[in-house]
This record gives structure tokens, sequence and C-alpha cells, in this order.
């Protein structure tokens, strides 16, 4: 099994990319909306969302990594000046590599214009509700940028199985190939 982690800031095409990467191999998209648009509608984008959502998404790389399916994705938004984001991603790796399983990390980068334009697509307001108020979420995505730092510094990824990708000019199946190729991905 494989785990492909795919991370870097809002809207640079993470779910778009996945769904295309779960099209050309056996592997299912599990994005991380999926516990936030879960959770929001009970809990807002509170402290205790995030917690809870944390908890699930353990529990899920959990039982994924005690069966024989070929592998996941699971995109992430990593804020690299944040402690507990490094936490959360060491102990999703560590649930995987102690099944001896595979951890693939994938980063995307794009201008903040260009990510700007995609934070509108009809695909990704399609499956994050919690995105439709566009302006709201205009104002989340910039904030973000000021507050944290979403991709990483030359050299700080240190692991072998680990690619950057600049999305601005390629398309997400595209994109998803080169990963699929970069990984040996079936």
């Amino acid at each position: 099994m494989k785990f492909i982690l795919i991370f870097g800031p809002q809207a640079v095409g993470k779910m778009t990319i996945g769904h295309e990467l779960e099209k050309i191999t056996s592997l299912k998209l599990f994005h991380n909306h999926q516990t936030i648009e879960l959770l929001q509608p009970y809990f807002g984008f509170s402290p205790e969302m995030w917690r809870i959502s944390d908890l699930i998404r353990k529990e899920i790389f959990e039982q994924m990594a005690q069966n024989d399916k070929a592998g996941l994705i699971f995109t992430y938004v990593w804020a690299f000046d944040q402690p507990n984001d490094w936490e959360f991603i060491e102990q999703a790796c560590t649930i995987f590599e102690s099944k001896g399983h595979e951890v693939c990390f994938v980063e995307l980068e794009a201008a903040l214009e260009e990510r700007l334009i995609r934070n509108r697509t009809p695909h990704r307001l399609q499956h994050k509700p919690t995105k439709r108020d566009v302006e709201q979420s205009e104002k989340n995505l910039m904030l973000s940028m000021e507050q944290h730092r979403l991709n990483s510094l030359p050299g700080e990824i240190t692991r072998k199985n680990y690619i950057r990708i600049q999305t601005k000019d390629l398309a997400p199946d595209v994109t998803a190939y080169l990963i699929k190729q970069r990984f040996h991905l079936k």
C-alpha cells in the first residue's frame, strides 16, 4: 500500500489532482474537506471541529493501513510554521509506515493570482460547500497566507519519496500522471 500525501496552500489543486489520480490508479481519495464539511455545520470552524476532524482522519488512516487496498490519497493544507501540523503529518506517516507501507509526499504550488481563480471553479464549489461563499473563502485564503507559511522551504522536506510541482501551467490530469509515474502507482 502507498499513502500519497498531497499538500499545499488553499486552491492550489490538491483535491482536483487527487480526483484525477484516483481515476488513473487503484488508490482512493480522502480529501481534507470530507471531514471539514461533515463537522463544520455542527461546530463551525472551532478548535473542537479541528480536534474531531483529526480524530476521524487518524481513525480512517488506521483502518486503511490495516487492509490490503492499493493505497490512499490524502490532501492537506500544511502550515509549516505550526508544530501541531508537523505532529499530525508525522502521526499520519507513522500509522502507514508502522505497517510497512510506503509514504509519498506531493507538494503543490501556484501563484496567488492562479489560486484566486481556482477558488471559484465549479469543481471546487461542488465538493466544498464551505467555499461557496466565495468572498469569505477568498478572505480566508488571503489571511492564511499572511498568517502561515503554506509551502516548504528548499530542503525542508527530506523524505526520499517527495516531489514538488508547480501547477500553474499543468492540467490536473497531466499532474496526476506525473505523480503516478514518479511513485510507480498502479
